[in-house]
């Protein structure tokens, strides 16, 4: 019998003041049966870094040719393609093809990911922004997550706090280009 996902729901407050987005959402989140708590959580975070107009979640995993994360304008017209993991060349070809910006959030080992991107082609590669987060501040965070969470999270000065579950977490998101522009 195949497995369904997993629903979870977010009371997010968010605090942006390097963008000056300031909202309190309620975010339905699927959790696919085979998604870690910290890929999910990690989807949560692009959210809240990304929030803006048309930003929506995709049936993501479910849906192999969807990114994690879309942004589109009110004619359906694709303005961002949010991908999270660790996405192939091919998959960042594709996506820079298909939007004219591309967000990779990378919660996993960033210079491992960095160095197998490095000379790979990749279409207008400078339209490719990757943010990498700590994989222990991630998974912190994934701790304490349960399937209804009150999660506040604060971006001040390139800095992002996080409170869940009664504790703070805080870390420094990288943000850099494609390695190499190839």
């Amino acid at each position: 019998m195949a497995q369904t996902s997993t629903q979870h729901v977010f009371e997010l407050s968010l605090s942006d003041v390097d963008r000056g987005v300031y909202e309190n959402v309620t975010l339905k989140v699927a959790r696919h049966p085979s998604e870690s708590e910290a890929y999910m959580v990690t989807r949560v975070l692009a959210y809240a870094l990304e929030f803006t107009e048309g930003l929506t979640f995709t049936q993501g995993l479910s849906v192999t040719e969807e990114p994690a994360l879309w942004v589109r304008d009110l004619t359906g017209q694709l303005l961002a393609w949010i991908e999270v993991g660790t996405p192939d060349a091919p998959r960042l070809h594709k996506a820079s093809k298909a939007s004219e910006r591309v967000v990779v959030y990378c919660h996993k080992e960033l210079p491992v990911y960095l160095r197998n991107l490095a000379g790979q082609k990749v279409h207008a590669p400078e339209r490719i922004t990757i943010v990498g987060l700590d994989r222990r501040f991630v998974e912190a965070v994934a701790a304490k997550v349960e399937r209804r969470s009150t999660m506040s999270v604060s971006v001040n000065e390139g800095e992002l706090y996080v409170d869940v579950g009664g504790e703070s977490f805080t870390t420094t998101p990288s943000r850099q280009g494609l390695p190499g522009g190839a």
